[in-house]
């Protein structure tokens, strides 16, 4: 782990523990007494640890405050204490360069310095190059932009346009967008009338797994389908039906000509419709019967 991962590791743990105690520090500081002006000239002087810890303590609640309006626009994954503490880092560097001189409130020079310290921090958690955000932003601004002027859904064709780019390019920044946003499946979907939570994960549909119901109707509605075939109307309907292969494909298949195929096929629905209307007269009498 480089020096500076290390520093903001132990930076992680010292902001958790300052945004807990900060008020019960300062009230039994001896700086708290002194009026603000006379802390800075005092600081710039003598540089001491006491009264870097008090100032730091002083102006914690504006990393708070800014931490918080950035978390507000952020997923639920990120940790805002993570981001207390990335803005620290901003809140030292900005009393360690403050100058009284230039008769400017402290709380409005630091503002910045503590958001880019934030920001910094976001970035460098942020896997997806900032080179892709950027196409992905403009891609959505001019999508928005047509959709404003026309009042009807943007076409890649009109995107791609707009933005002065080959549509070759533009499928590339389509393919690269895909895997720019990512959620965590443990984090909470929506609230339930019972005690437990319900997360991503829990109402995630597997499309791998098929239904068992269906698996049993698709086998009974093909038994009956097949029943009372040869086998070369069986394979017909299975491959055609279930295999999805074209007329052409099942004759080289079955050694029989296109036409051949064609004609039987049109046979065997005869047949099964046949079977249908029986089977529909049978069921109608036993519901008469009953």
């Amino acid at each position: 782990m480089s020096a500076a991962k290390s520093l903001r590791h132990g930076m992680r743990g010292h902001g958790r523990y300052a945004a807990r105690h900060a008020e019960a520090w300062l009230a039994g500081s001896a700086y708290e007494s002194w009026p603000i002006e006379e802390v800075w000239k005092e600081y710039q002087k003598s540089s001491t640890q006491d009264l870097r810890n008090y100032l730091m303590e002083k102006f914690l609640p504006l990393v708070r405050y800014n931490a918080e309006r950035i978390y507000a626009r952020l997923p639920d994954e990120v940790d805002i204490e993570d981001l207390m503490s990335a803005g620290l880092f901003g809140l030292m560097d900005a009393i360690d360069a403050f100058d009284l001189e230039r008769k400017v409130k402290f709380e409005t020079y630091c503002a910045p310095r503590i958001r880019g310290a934030i920001l910094d921090e976001l970035r460098s958690m942020d896997w997806v190059p900032r080179l892709v955000r950027h196409r992905t932003s403009k891609v959505e601004h001019a999508r928005q932009k047509i959709e404003m002027e026309t009042g009807e859904e943007a076409s890649d064709q009109q995107v791609a346009q707009r933005l002065g780019v080959p549509f070759e390019e533009f499928e590339k920044y389509k393919r690269d967008s895909v895997a720019v946003n990512t959620i965590s499946l443990t984090r909470k979907c929506f609230g339930s009338d019972g005690t437990r939570e319900l997360r991503e994960i829990d109402v995630i549909r597997d499309e791998t797994q098929r239904n068992p119901l269906r698996m049993l109707q698709s086998r009974d509605l093909r038994e009956m389908m097949t029943k009372g075939l040869s086998r070369a109307e069986r394979l017909i309907v299975i491959l055609y039906y279930y295999e999805g292969m074209t007329m052409k494909e099942i004759g080289s298949t079955l050694a029989l000509s296109e036409s051949r195929v064609s004609q039987m096929h049109s046979s065997i629905l005869a047949r099964l419709k046949a079977q249908m209307q029986h089977k529909m007269k049978e069921l109608e009498d036993d519901g008469g019967d009953d």
